[in-house]
């Protein structure tokens, strides 16, 4: 956590609006995830992703974020995370595809992110998708009042490399807001983390995005010639699954669940 730059608490007001964001991301992904299928280009599931956070009366939060040109990543095999949707990119079957997507309603965001087969999968792609959903589950279950990150980031990192797996470290999970990229950074592994952002307690308010990016090979990640497209420097599988969290005074409320 850079120095100065405290997490903002959320008033009660402020997770509902966050709440209605993530309610619109979570059916924003299952529509894309009904919609995956071969033959279909990523730019169609942008194009059905961006006409149903707008229906809903939000706007798409990647679309233009850092002049990235899409409204979802949509990353495709060994590709692990920001993957630009192209009318040129059609899904084949055996595929695996990531699909993060956020919405902006009235000023607050949600964010979320899944990874789907198409079609007809091997049971070793299948098993990375579970085993990165899996990863998050368990990490969502730790969340609440007086937890440290450090136990969030241990769990992740325990669960995908118990199961033969690396976890990414170059990109982690974020507070969330008003902005998509708040602080606390939420790491998804403890090795090697500065002092300071393993020991940041989560207090009532706080508003995380947690999202495990699991490796099949090396965590070891290259991004490609179009300056977004991230990929696993050995070419192998990556599964990516995330959900917006809210700390609450109990515990904790996944604000994206379908």
């Amino acid at each position: 956590m850079a120095r100065g730059m405290a997490p903002i608490i959320k008033e009660a007001w402020e997770i509902d609006l966050m709440r209605q964001a993530g309610r619109i991301v979570a059916r924003g992904l299952k529509l894309l995830q009904d919609s995956v299928r071969p033959g279909v280009s990523t730019a169609e599931l942008d194009a059905i992703f961006e006409k149903h956070v707008r229906d809903s009366g939000a706007v798409p939060t990647f679309k233009g974020y850092r002049g990235f040109p899409g409204s979802i990543c949509a990353s495709i095999n060994e590709e692990v995370v920001h993957g630009i949707p192209s009318p040129d990119r059609a899904l084949k079957e055996g595929d695996i595809i990531s699909l993060d997507a956020g919405a902006t309603y009235k000023g607050y965001v949600g964010d979320a992110a899944l990874t789907v087969p198409v079609g007809k999968i091997t049971a070793a792609a299948q098993r990375i998708i579970d085993t990165t959903r899996e990863a998050l589950e368990e990490a969502i279950k730790v969340v609440g009042p007086g937890v440290g990150l450090s136990k969030i980031a241990l769990t992740i990192q325990t669960y995908a490399e118990r199961r033969g797996y690396s976890v990414v470290k170059k990109y982690v999970g974020h507070g969330i807001g008003r902005n998509m990229h708040e602080e606390p950074q939420v790491p998804n592994y403890v090795d090697g983390l500065p002092l300071e952002q393993f020991e940041y307690i989560l207090k009532p308010g706080i508003c995380i995005a947690i999202e495990p990016m699991v490796n099949e090979g090396t965590d070891d990640v290259r991004t490609l010639k179009d300056d977004w497209t991230v990929v696993t420097k050995d070419r192998k599988l990556s599964a990516h699954f995330e959900h917006t969290v809210a700390v609450t005074s109990t515990g904790h409320e996944v604000l994206t669940r379908a």
